[in-house]
């Protein structure tokens, strides 16, 4: 009781008062008390002998107020009352392990854990000036980056060189995205916004200077408040805030705003974990890098068996002389016949009361009449239902032990084979299946109940019993006397002698889940009987109390079968009563006066509880008390506890006879009554180390982690036992090694029914010595269970194989561990019965997840609380960490037929995440020991060696180039057509009515039109206004703020006509100002429009007060509305004095959140016009339809540029209008019969979700598609094959071709470099295996190979474009088998960013790069995306291989994690793929953590089903632990209008705490 804190031991206590204190301590153990009354009550007992008790030191008690689980005695001193020598030794009272965890946990005090949060109904919206701090994941040194400053301190020389890097970065405003490395000048790059805890540090203005260095393009994106769900498209990237809004940034703890419990909880997080060691990327390196699990290596000081090897241990040989029966039936019917009235079954109801006692005359009669009734009056089609040797099923309740004996016996008598299965409850029962798989393979065609039991299964309409699931048809017999016929006076069964025939047949439910049946033969059944007569002493007539199952294992053996031999009386108690009345089976045993009792543990401890008011009872008349479950290690506890109690009531410490029992061998051993010569009782105090090791220690040093095992007696009368190593072949272990027992005897099961395989490696095993030599040439019997054989031949069990885990290169036994979770103070908490352990294989090797029932009343923090100590105890006491832990609302767990958890239930629940726990704490970081090494750097490598290197092994430098422009068409048109306002004059002037545009609305219908001089003359009036009524100049930029539609290209145009440089805009949505208008505001101001061209009602919206709120109105340049603008021309058209000239700025934010505008010349502009024009074959005869925003990139080329360029027809479908009606942009096509369509992702996604089911009805209403000969997807990331391959085959009804969906690619520095076009062979799809991607290797695989990732090309490179594949860092070209940066050189490349600060010099690599090595000379723009080239098999026009381009992945979105890269859409696309529930997915890193964000599409309480699950699949796939599993709302990861997850915003979101998600897990 040293964990009390109470110096009891000095003071010797009167028996009375120790009583109580047993009693308390059960109380409080069971929760029938509070911690409070608890300790009230043993104060009030203690006062007088303890004046001293208040004067306990503090600290002890409040170290240890836990109430420990199985302490459940007071402390005796022992010096006080002589007892017998065999009585218990206090010290091995699972007391020693509670002190142990105890101990264990006091040693972790100071280790906080961050609290997992769910949702709060009301959210504080935090401020939105969040920045994203640098991540450490990216740079190899900051790893000191989060430290808290208290330790930058302790080590001054380390931090400075933490802290540097850092500064020269935040000096140069380079990029500090996740891949730093790789983009340190990219504008993807974003302004290093705050120090990190490493910089804060530093004193005075230092501290604050760069805090104003806001170098790299603006970064803008305000956090996502309130983000409107429909609003998900619309979502403006802004992030961070320009500088005129970011007056001040409040001091940032770790990078982050103070406001943000996210960060504080992820800091605590990173506290908990060991820092891993991030090598940096590595250059070059060789091509075997096969990423190869860990393999644990085994410890060289790892304890090992050194004893001699055992020998067969022999049981005494079967008395001779004793007149045994020949069989049980011959007994069944001496009985029945000499001593009819002898009583042979009482059953009790739930009030303790005899209902029913049968007799041995009325057993024999009924089995009799049954046997009669199923042998000659089942018939179908007039043959016999039954006959001899066929199985029969019995389904009885627990409560009716009587008629399961006369059906038992029936079956027997009739030749019959029963097979006794619980009642089912409900159609769905846990494990129901497997027992209908049983059923089934044993051929059962009928079932045997009672009418009451027949009642209550569940029906069927027809009101027959209805089918479970799984369960082949059964016909039920209800075995009432009346239903059955009374047999002619001269029937009688044909005798059988204990043949090798089936008697009947015992269920056993394995580790995973899967019923079997164990046959055991009449010959068996004989022996079993006997044997245990002579072991326990049974003598006839004697009582036997039974509390355990009667239809299996010890309760069969002994209560229904061991009995009838020897005439007892069995006086049944059944489960139900021993839930109302725990003391039931000692007041029957009292009252009765029996001589023997059958009990398991949990039945001693129930009545332990109960025993206080009962003073009468006694139990002096025992001989022999067995504990059926003695083969599990900690009944020891149970049945010390027990004695410690009931002795003064008189029971002899010599009656408790623990056995060990199993299925397939059924009794293995059991411990003699003393009047039957058995040796004393003995224990053993083992290492768990050692035993994890399978090595017996037996622990000298009082250490804490040791396991205590009580002996389960000898091995059974006529049997051989040895021990055999659990793997491989069943060679002998050593005297000081654990191994599984195996039996030969005559007692044993037979087989598993109908399994020939596993019977024979089971019940028929062989043991062999070291040298190979059988021990025997009798068969042995696998038991399951683990144990060793201890001195006097006494057999120890300390597991069981089905709870066996083996982790790493250690076995841990499930009982084991759920022990020590108990004794973490867990009865306020969790319920005592109700703790699963079991093992999941994740990534190779077993990992432990336990899961308890938590009780209603406990608290979160209390439950964590717990949870966090129960992982501590585990590590400190068993050295294996839990890799989850969860808790369920009380009453969930599937239940076992009797009480207890149906563990391989529980087990499928997890896996399926069907579980629905409360609370889930999981711990890949300490668990998750054997991942690949993280990647190292070989010695450097020049690009010019990679080339000879690529060169020697025959592998071409990837570039590749679109058709020669030369060759195309006549240089005079190229030359005409270099500005596009003449291009339009000359249209307006050659073909004025030719129709370019067609507006649809969301009806359908044409709501606005352009012909070649509408649009000139719109065009013209725009100019005038600006010249007139703007006073604008040459040169000057201009917003056009329009939604899509013809006002906007006329607007466009006409800045063009007057020489002002256009910018198109995005307009606010009214109906979420607050996260639209910034970006607008900020295009505005970045770009330095001096004036902003939009409609009325955009206008009266920038100057409403709902935009007061969210941006300074004051501060908008001249608006001007074009609505009503007089009709004008302008005096001369403006012509650029050189091609050179800006035509026009194209801003977009870039999924990292990055505002970056880019200057397109005229020359570019016509340049990529014409290049779209060859690919499309655009002739003015053609119509096209587009379905994309005009605001940037190749949609506002399409929308505004080349219908101008080319005099194709364009028709216009804005994307916006799709909500309303999902099919306008595909009746378009089919309408105007368009031969070439453009559309982006979110288009193509809206079609695929909303008209999915709707295929037909667009049919009936004429929708064609077999017109498209090509439908491109506009986009700037890797082909979504998925996507678009699900809307090929959904269409391809309407006739849209098979081939005809093709991808397109562009980017910032080049809007459009591939475009599949109308002729060129069809895109094609590599598969490539993803852990090469990691290294930047491309390896082709073959489809459906592990580890397989399909990439499509991306469509074909336009003409005039060349691509080279580069080094990111030493830039340097690379050959096909590499993944490197795609660099661009074309005539349309964007000339330069535009931005406001003057910093085009920064980033002047982008445009004007330059190989390292090789061809020196050619300029190059760098995309900031990586992808390969590969050499097809197919040709292209002129005749040669063709060359295709594949995108991987932008290189701002990729994480280095473990020295390897990572594109973020793969490990998203295992999330999704993980659980139905998983809506969508999106994922970043923060310091070195992976972050996982998911979208539940589902209740809530189903949301921690997915923690588990999410981190499993990461590590299997992906060989990554995450760190932050958060779980949001559908909606809430934002998604730009291109249809790209914007992981920037959402990573600042989560990190402001602007989320409200409804559970962030943080894994330990």
């Amino acid at each position: 009781m040293a964990d009390r804190g109470c110096p009891l031991e000095a003071v010797p206590l009167p028996a009375e008062v120790r009583e109580s204190l047993a009693e308390l301590e059960l109380e409080l153990s069971e929760g029938d008390i509070t911690q409070k009354g608890y300790e009230k009550k043993r104060a009030k007992l203690l006062a007088r002998y303890i004046p001293l008790i208040q004067g306990v030191d503090p600290s002890l008690q409040a170290e240890n107020r836990m109430p420990a689980p199985s302490q459940t005695t007071a402390a005796v001193p022992k010096q006080q009352k002589p007892r017998p020598t065999s009585s218990r030794d206090e010290r091995f009272r699972s007391d020693v392990h509670t002190e142990a965890v105890q101990a264990a946990l006091a040693k972790y005090k100071e280790r906080k854990m961050p609290m997992p949060s769910k949702r709060r109904s009301v959210l504080v919206h935090s401020s939105v000036e969040t920045y994203t701090p640098p991540d450490t994941s990216s740079a190899s040194e900051d790893e000191g980056s989060l430290r808290r400053p208290g330790r930058l301190t302790s080590t001054p020389l380390q931090s400075h060189s933490n802290i540097e890097p850092w500064l020269d970065r935040v000096i140069q405003g380079s990029s500090t995205s996740s891949s730093a490395s790789s983009t340190s000048s990219h504008p993807g790059g974003r302004p290093a916004a705050a120090p990190t805890a490493a910089a804060t540090t530093l004193t005075g203005p230092a501290a604050h200077a760069h805090l104003d260095v806001h170098s790299a393009p603006p970064d803008v994106t305000t956090g996502l408040g309130e983000l409107s769900h429909r609003e998900r498209p619309q979502l403006a990237s802004v992030r961070g805030v320009a500088r005129g809004y970011s007056g001040s940034v409040l001091e940032t703890a770790g990078g982050v705003p103070v406001n943000s419990r996210v960060s504080s909880k992820i800091q605590q997080l990173l506290n908990t974990l060991k820092r891993p060691k991030r090598p940096p990327l590595k250059e070059f390196f060789v091509d075997d890098f096969e990423e190869l699990l860990e393999v644990q290596q085994p410890d060289p000081n790892q304890p090992k068996p050194e004893g001699s090897q055992m020998v067969v241990l022999r049981g005494e040989p079967l008395a001779v002389g004793v007149p045994w029966p020949p069989s049980l039936l011959a007994a069944l019917q001496r009985w029945g016949t000499t001593q009819p009235k002898a009583p042979c079954l009482t059953a009790l109801d739930t009030a303790g009361k005899a209902v029913y006692t049968l007799t041995y005359g009325k057993l024999w009669s009924r089995s009799l009449k049954l046997a009669y009734t199923l042998l000659n009056k089942l018939t179908s089609k007039n043959e016999p239902l039954l006959k001899p040797g066929d199985r029969v099923a019995l389904v009885f309740p627990n409560s009716d032990p009587v008629m399961f004996m006369v059906a038992f016996y029936g079956c027997l008598l009739a030749d019959l084979v029963p097979v006794p299965i619980e009642v089912p409850l409900t159609r769905k029962d846990a494990g129901s299946q497997q027992v209908g798989f049983l059923l089934g393979s044993c051929g059962v065609t009928l079932a045997l109940t009672t009418d009451a039991c027949q009642k209550g299964l569940p029906k069927a309409q027809t009101g027959e019993v209805a089918t479970f699931k799984g369960w082949p048809p059964l016909s039920w017999l209800v075995i009432d006397g009346k239903h059955l016929t009374k047999p002619p006076k001269d029937w009688r069964p044909q005798t059988q002698d204990a043949g090798a025939g089936t008697a009947y047949i015992e269920y056993k439910t394995s580790k995973e889940g899967s019923t079997v049946g164990v046959t055991v033969s009449h010959a068996s059944l004989l022996a079993q009987c006997q044997a245990l007569t002579q072991a326990c002493g049974y003598s006839e007539a004697e009582t036997l109390t039974n509390v355990l199952d009667f239809k299996r294992d010890a309760g069969l053996w002994h209560g229904v079968l061991t009995s009838v031999m020897n005439r007892m009386h069995v006086i049944s108690i059944p489960y139900a009563l021993m839930k109302v009345n725990p003391l039931s089976w000692i007041q029957k045993v009292c009252s009765y006066k029996a001589r023997a009792a059958l009990v398991k543990s949990r039945d001693m401890h129930w009545s332990l509880l109960a025993q206080r008011g009962q003073r009468d009872v006694s139990l002096s008349s025992l001989r022999v008390l067995i504990v059926a479950d003695g083969a599990n290690p900690w009944s020891i506890s149970s049945c010390d506890a027990f004695l410690n109690v009931f002795q003064s009531r008189g029971l002899r410490p010599e009656v408790i006879c623990p056995c060990a029992t199993s299925p397939e061998a059924l009794t293995v051993a059991i411990r003699r009554p003393p009047d039957l010569g058995g040796p004393p009782p003995k224990k053993a105090v083992l290492s768990m180390n050692g035993l994890s090791f399978g090595v017996i220690r037996v622990d000298t040093e009082e250490k804490l982690s040791v396991l205590t095992v009580q002996d389960v007696g000898q091995v059974l009368p006529g049997a051989d036992v040895c021990v055999v190593k659990v793997e491989g072949a069943p060679y002998l272990c050593k005297t000081d090694e654990v191994g599984e027992l195996c039996v030969s005897s005559t007692t044993t099961g037979t087989a598993y029914y109908g399994l020939l395989g596993i019977t024979k490696s089971v019940f028929e095993t062989v043991p062999v010595t070291a040298g190979g030599m059988p021990v025997s040439d009798r068969p042995f019997t696998r038991t399951g269970l683990l144990g060793f054989i201890g001195p006097d031949n006494l057999v120890f069990v300390v597991g069981k194989l089905d709870g066996l885990m083996v982790v790493g290169v250690r076995r841990h036994s499930a009982d084991d561990i759920v022990a020590t979770a108990l004794a973490v103070e867990p009865m306020k908490f969790v319920y005592r019965g109700r703790i699963a352990v079991f093992s999941v294989t994740v990534l190779h090797d077993d990992r432990i997840v336990l899961v308890a029932e938590q009780r209603p009343d406990a608290s979160e923090e209390d439950s964590f609380q717990w949870m966090s100590r129960v992982l501590q105890a585990i590590d400190s006491i068993h050295q294996v960490g839990v890799y989850c832990l969860a808790l369920v609302p009380a009453n969930t767990l599937p239940k076992a037929p009797l009480g207890g958890i149906h563990i391989s239930e529980t087990k499928q629940r997890f896996l399926e995440g069907m579980l629905h726990p409360c609370n889930v704490l999981m711990c890949p970081h300490t668990c998750v020991t054997n991942l690949p090494k993280p990647r190292q750097k070989q010695p450097e490598v020049g690009p010019a060696s990679m080339i000879v290197g690529n060169l020697v092994a025959g592998k071409r430098i990837a570039q590749a180039s679109g058709r020669e422009l030369a060759h195309l068409e006549d240089s005079d048109q190229a030359r005409k057509f270099l500005f596009l306002p003449d291009v339009l004059q000359w249209r307006a002037h050659t073909t004025p009515d030719h129709p370019l545009f067609l507006l649809l609305n969301a009806k359908g219908s044409v709501t606005s039109t352009a012909t070649c001089v509408q649009l000139h003359k719109k065009a013209e009036r725009v100019a005038a206004a600006l010249m007139e009524k703007a006073r604008l100049g040459t040169g000057d930029h201009v917003a056009l703020v329009y939604p899509p539609g013809v006002d906007l290209i006329a607007a466009f145009y006409g800045c063009l006509y007057c020489g002002c440089v256009p910018v198109t805009v995005r307009p606010p949505h009214p109906q979420n100002l607050t996260t639209t208008l910034p970006t607008v505001k900020m295009i505005v101001e970045v770009s330095k429009s001096a004036c902003v061209l939009t409609t009325q009602a955009i206008m009266r919206l920038l100057k409403s007060k709902d935009a007061a709120a969210a941006v300074d109105i004051r501060t908008w340049p001249t608006i001007l509305d074009t609505d009503d603008i007089p009709k004008k021309k302008v005096a001369n058209i403006f012509r650029p004095p050189s091609p050179d000239v800006l035509a026009y700025l194209d801003f977009s934010v870039s999924t990292t959140g990055i505002l970056a505008g880019v200057k397109m010349s005229h020359a570019a502009t016509s340049a990529l016009c014409r290049s779209i024009k060859l690919q499309c074959e655009l002739y003015p005869s053609r119509q096209i339809a587009i379905c994309l925003d005009p605001y940037c990139g190749l949609g506002f080329a399409l929308w505004c540029l080349c219908s101008v360029y080319s005099g194709h027809q364009s028709v216009l479908v804005p994307p916006l209008e799709l909500e309303s009606n999902v099919s306008l942009w595909l009746s378009a096509v089919s309408q105007y019969k368009a031969r070439v369509t453009f559309c982006s992702y979110s288009v193509m996604e809206m079609c695929t979700k909303g008209l999915g089911a709707q295929t037909g009805v667009l049919r009936m209403k004429g929708v064609n598609l077999s017109c498209v000969r090509t439908c491109m997807v506009v986009a700037e990331e890797r082909p979504r094959i998925a996507l678009t391959q699900s809307f090929s085959k959904l269409f391809k009804d309407l006739g849209l071709p098979a081939r005809a969906v093709s991808t397109t690619f562009g980017c910032r520095v080049n809007v459009a470099i591939c475009l599949q076009g109308t002729a060129g062979p069809d895109p094609t799809t590599v598969y490539v295996d993803m852990r090469a991607l990691r290294h930047d290797r491309v390896r082709l695989v073959e489809r459906g190979s592990p580890h397989s990732l399909p990439l499509t090309e991306s469509g074909k490179i336009l003409p005039g474009v060349k691509v080279i594949i580069a080094h990111t860092e030493t830039k340097g070209p690379l050959g096909d088998s590499h993944l490197g940066e795609i660099w661009v050189s074309s005539p349309h490349n964007a000339t330069g960013y535009y931005t406001g600060y003057g910093e085009e010099a920064l980033h002047a690599d982008h445009f004007s790069a330059r190989l390292s090595f090789g061809d020196t000379q050619t300029i190059w723009a760098r995309t900031g995306y990586l992808g390969f080239l590969r050499r097809t098999e197919l040709t292209d026009a002129s005749g040669e291989r063709h060359d295709a381009l594949y995108v991987v992945g932008s290189l701002d979105e990729t994480l280095e994690l473990r020295g390897m890269r990572y594109h973020p859409i793969d490990i998203e696309t295992s999330v999704v793929r993980a659980h139905r529930s998983i809506a969508e997915c999106a994922v970043f890193t923060w310091t070195n953590l992976l972050v996982v964000v998911v979208e539940l599409d589902g209740l809530e309480r189903d949301a921690l089903d997915l923690v588990a699950l999410v981190t499993n699949v990461v590590l299997e796939e992906h060989h990554l632990v995450v760190g932050v599993v958060v779980i949001v709302d559908p909606g809430v990861i934002p998604i730009n209008s291109r249809g790209e997850k914007q992981r920037m915003h959402l990573r600042d979101g989560f990190l402001a705490d602007q989320l409200d998600p409804i559970y962030v897990a943080y894994n330990m």
